[in-house]
């Protein structure tokens, strides 16, 4: 989740609850390992123990195609405080296939099963490695032998987001290879793609057999889904879920508070609105939030907080209120 994933939002989706861990943006390994000082300006979440404020473990991700320079920045991650490194083998865009990082990977499982044992050798034996997957490049069966690759590297687990690189992110997404690879290891798959919604989880779960879910885009499009999704699970925490109809009046005290966790992590002002208007771009990735438009010439978070609130009348929000807490979940990937 490369460009919304930052320390901002993942203190904000910690408030709202559900979750059990997150992940952080991929710090990309090209040359020389990153020092303990860039991996903690990067997840700032490591100065405090490797949790958000509220208590929400987070996770270091790595990128690359070097297996002993990802095992080195490994282990300055865990200098730095990390308590987990996950590895990014599925991230489609261009520029990182060019550069020998993410999906490209899916091409080469003997590289994947390295560079999982490099970095598993690296991490002390009691924080996990875990491996993020797709089906494979542009061939779905790819990932019955990339999935065995990572678990014979040492994986702990493994997340598949359901398409290939070459489908990018367009529907649908292919659950059904999850279960057949869930079958044949022994260790957790996470399921990841396509989940929007409470509905969208049971169908996934009744189709993958799959216990633990990764939520991306379904949890910017309706940042009430973890609680939603955890509630499904029956995990600790969880909360009543809450209908949330992505109205401005909904999204106003959500892009509020964004803004004053952005401004609390000196984030610049630019910055700022440059990540809304992307987080409301996804949200609208249906086409559907016409009121999307009205925002589009804002130049300052100000000014659109104030655009919305004026757009609040045209569109009534769902029954109930958002509210921002403590997160009681933690410990195996779930929501």
């Amino acid at each position: 989740m490369e460009g919304v994933a930052d320390v901002a939002m993942r203190a904000l989706l910690s408030e709202l609850g559900g979750f059990t861990f997150c992940v952080a943006e991929f710090l990309r390994i090209s040359q020389a390992a990153p020092g303990v000082r860039v991996f903690q300006r990067h997840v700032p979440e490591l100065l405090q123990g490797g949790r958000t404020a509220t208590g929400l473990p987070v996770q270091v991700q790595l990128l690359g195609g070097d297996p002993g320079k990802l095992a080195q920045a490994a282990r300055a991650a865990i200098r730095a405080g990390a308590l987990a490194v996950d590895l990014n083998f599925g991230c489609p865009a261009r520029t990182v296939n060019r550069h020998d990082g993410g999906a490209t990977l899916l091409q080469y499982p003997d590289r994947i099963r390295a560079i999982v044992a490099a970095v598993r050798a690296a991490v002390p034996a009691h924080l996990p490695v875990s491996a993020k997957l797709r089906l494979g490049w542009d061939n779905i069966d790819a990932i019955h032998v990339n999935a065995e690759r990572a678990a014979e590297g040492g994986a702990d687990w493994i997340t598949i987001h359901a398409r290939t690189k070459s489908q990018g992110y367009r529907p649908p997404a292919y659950w059904k290879p999850l279960a057949e690879v869930r079958a044949r290891l022994r260790i957790p798959v996470v399921a990841n793609g396509e989940i929007w919604t409470s509905a969208d989880l049971r169908r996934c779960r009744d189709e993958t057999g799959c216990q633990h879910f990764m939520l991306g885009r379904g949890a910017l499009a309706d940042p009430t889904l973890g609680r939603k999704a955890a509630r499904e699970l029956g995990l600790p925490g969880a909360g009543l879920p809450q209908p949330f109809a992505r109205t401005p009046a909904e999204w106003l005290p959500l892009l509020s508070r964004y803004g004053e966790l952005c401004r609390a992590a000196e984030m610049p002002p630019a910055y700022i609105l440059c990540r809304v208007k992307q987080w409301l771009r996804m949200n609208n990735h249906d086409g559907k939030q016409v009121w999307f438009d009205n925002l589009k010439g804002c130049r300052d978070l100000g000014e659109l907080l104030r655009c919305l609130d004026g757009l609040a009348a045209d569109f009534p929000p769902s029954p109930g209120e958002l509210c921002f807490g403590h997160s009681d979940a933690a410990g195996e990937p779930a929501a």
